[in-house]
């Protein structure tokens, strides 16, 4: 009796331990694995397509790329946006415009201070009076460094913005691009 009580204890402790083995006594079938949902839809060209569905939360964020550098651009823009990023503040004052057009007469790109006083009408004053051009970029984060983002919003003011490397500036800084429609991208050659 004195040895098998320890010779159980040690075979419990065995099993206790390594239940790998102890699980290869199990002679059921494993179960099979459930078929990931999928979601079913029609893409353009009328061809029935589908994609899983994503039912578990992602521990890592959309990571939105660098700014490319466009060589074609008038590197003054770049100046400017570093300039307004020197300058910018942790919040908006509500003074983009005003930061916008320091930036851009301080680094040369403008010859005389803009006179518009509303943020939505920057670009057309930058086309009639300053030589820039509208590109025909619709994803803010598309748009090369230094180039000036406008936005409308309805009877406000609106918003005007500089492209940076890896955000965007004006009288604060910002990772996101403002949530108001955007009204055009302006850079000059």
């Amino acid at each position: 009796m004195r040895k098998i009580l320890p010779l159980t204890i040690i075979t419990l402790c065995c099993v206790a331990f390594c239940p790998r083995q102890a699980s290869a006594l199990n002679m059921s079938a494993p179960p099979k694995p459930e078929p990931k949902p999928k979601f079913v839809y029609k893409d353009a060209s009328g061809k029935m397509s589908s994609v899983e569905i994503v039912d578990k939360y992602q521990p890592t964020k959309i990571v939105h790329p660098f700014a490319r550098i466009d060589s074609k651009i008038d590197p003054k823009l770049r100046r400017a946006a570093t300039i307004a990023e020197e300058r910018a503040r942790a919040h908006s004052h509500s003074q983009c415009w005003r930061f916008v057009k320091e930036a851009l007469v301080a680094a040369g790109v403008v010859s005389s201070r803009p006179i518009t006083l509303l943020a939505k009408q920057a670009g057309q004053e930058l086309v009639n009076n300053y030589g820039f051009k509208k590109v025909t970029v619709s994803d803010p984060y598309s748009a090369p460094v230094g180039a000036v983002l406008v936005y409308g919003a309805g009877r406000a003011a609106g918003h005007v913005e500089i492209r940076t490397v890896d955000g965007f500036v004006s009288d604060f800084r910002s990772k996101t691009p403002s949530r108001r429609p955007l009204i055009g991208v302006y850079t000059k050659a």
